[in-house]
C-alpha cells in the first residue's frame, strides 16, 4: 500500500505504509484485529565480512530482523577473524547497521522513528540510550525521518561518516536502495544484489 507524505521542502514522494510490530500490533491482538508479527516482516538481513581474500556475504535468519540479539548472535556464531558486521533491511522501510565488537555495538538506524512501529528499531534506540520518539500519526506524518547512532562504524572499512550520511538523507529511497549505495561504496555491489534477487 502506498501513502503520499508531504516533506518539509514541500515535494510529494511516496513511501510504503508499515505495518506494526510492536504495542500497536499487541493492542490489534486484543481488538481481533488482523495485523503483522516479527515473523512476517519483509526485508533480508545480509552479513559481511572482510577477510584476506576479500568481501565475504551470506545472509542471515529471518528472525535477525526482529531482534538485535539475534542479528548479533548470527554474525559472533561467524567466528571470523575479520571485520564482521551486519546489514538489516526491514520491510524496505528503514536499515540498521550492526558491527558487534568486544566493548558493545557499534549500530546505526537510518530511521529513528521507526522506532514507534518496530521492535528492531526501538532495540537500538534502547541500547544507544535514546528514547523512542514520542509521536502520533499525524505528528509522524509530517515529520522527516532521521538517522540515529554511530556515522563512523565502518570508516575504517572504507566508507566515511559524511557519505553514510549523506546517503541516509536520501529520503526518496527505500531501504534496500539505501544499502545497494553503501555495498556500491564499499565495493561488495554485485554479491549483494545477488542476495536480495535471491530473497
Amino acid at each position: 500500500m502506498f501513502v503520499l507524505v508531504r516533506i518539509a521542502s514541500e515535494s510529494i514522494h511516496l513511501t510504503r505504509f508499515s505495518q506494526p510490530t510492536t504495542v500497536a500490533a499487541m493492542n490489534s491482538a486484543r481488538t481481533g484485529e488482523d495485523d503483522s508479527s516479527d515473523d512476517d516482516l519483509g526485508g533480508i538481513g545480509v552479513w559481511v565480512v572482510r577477510d584476506e581474500s576479500g568481501w565475504q556475504l551470506g545472509r542471515l535468519d529471518d528472525d535477525a530482523l526482529g531482534s538485535l540479539d539475534a542479528a548479533a548472535k548470527g554474525i559472533r556464531e561467524l567466528r571470523s577473524g575479520g571485520a564482521a558486521f551486519a546489514l538489516l533491511d526491514v520491510d524496505d522501510e528503514f536499515f540498521v547497521i550492526l558491527r558487534p565488537g568486544p566493548a558493545g555495538h557499534r549500530l546505526l538506524l537510518s530511521d529513528a522513528t521507526a522506532a514507534i512501529d518496530y521492535d528492531l528499531a526501538a532495540d537500538v534506540l534502547d541500547e544507544l540510550n535514546i528514547e523512542v520518539p514520542d509521536l502520533d500519526d499525524d505528528e509522524l506524518e509530517q515529520t522527516d525521518p532521521w538517522g540515529e547512532g554511530d556515522w563512523a562504524l565502518l570508516e575504517d572499512l572504507g566508507l566515511p561518516s559524511g557519505v553514510l550520511e549523506i546517503i541516509v538523507s536520501e529520503t526518496d529511497l527505500f531501504a534496500d536502495e539505501h544499502l545497494e549505495s553503501i555495498a556500491e561504496r564499499m565495493g561488495f555491489a554485485e554479491r549483494f544484489e545477488q542476495l536480495l534477487d535471491e530473497r
